[in-house]
């Protein structure tokens, strides 16, 4: 099946609406097995819009103690795309939800739903990779690991409680 979808297929389907199944894995992203998601593609006159959930577990390495983890990957996708220029007159309004994006097709015919997916994918990452809450990430920086002696500063370092 091809990532592609034309704006020609959508606008000609029932309802100017094409559903979508994605299940493949996506080059550049560590998962585990694919990632899915059920799109739908509906035509809103001069806008497209695409909305779905995705879903997959990933592999990531904890910013903390360096350790590889699984990542259980859930959102919903919801973004635009303007099929002109942007900086064309639109006599249509269309309300942009909180977290939506237009994205500008400046005349393509085509969305890929790979490219779409794939950047969904990585602004949905955590901006903090954690294995977990109880996460131990200082054992990593044990003292005999301290060899460089620009660290040797770090190794009586005392830290007081708050009163």
């Amino acid at each position: 099946m091809s990532n592609i979808v034309t704006i020609d297929e959508i606008e000609n389907s029932d309802e100017k609406t094409v559903y979508y199944d994605f299940n493949q894995t996506i080059e550049g992203i560590n998962s585990i097995g694919p990632i899915s998601a059920g799109l739908t593609l509906k035509s809103l006159g001069e806008f497209i819009e695409v909305c779905g959930n995705v879903k997959g577990t990933l592999k990531l390495e904890c910013d903390l103690c360096l350790k590889e983890f699984e990542y259980k990957l859930d959102f919903n996708l919801d973004e635009i795309f303007a099929k002109h220029a942007l900086l064309d007159e639109y006599g249509q309004e269309t309300e942009i939800k909180d977290g939506q994006f237009i994205t500008d097709l400046n005349g393509e015919n085509k969305i890929d739903i790979y490219d779409l997916l794939y950047q969904s994918v990585i602004l949905n990452l955590p901006n903090k990779k954690v294995c977990g809450i109880n996460c131990n990430g200082d054992n990593f920086l044990k003292e005999e690991e301290l060899s460089d002696p620009r660290m040797d500063v770090f190794k009586n370092i005392q830290i007081q409680p708050k009163d």
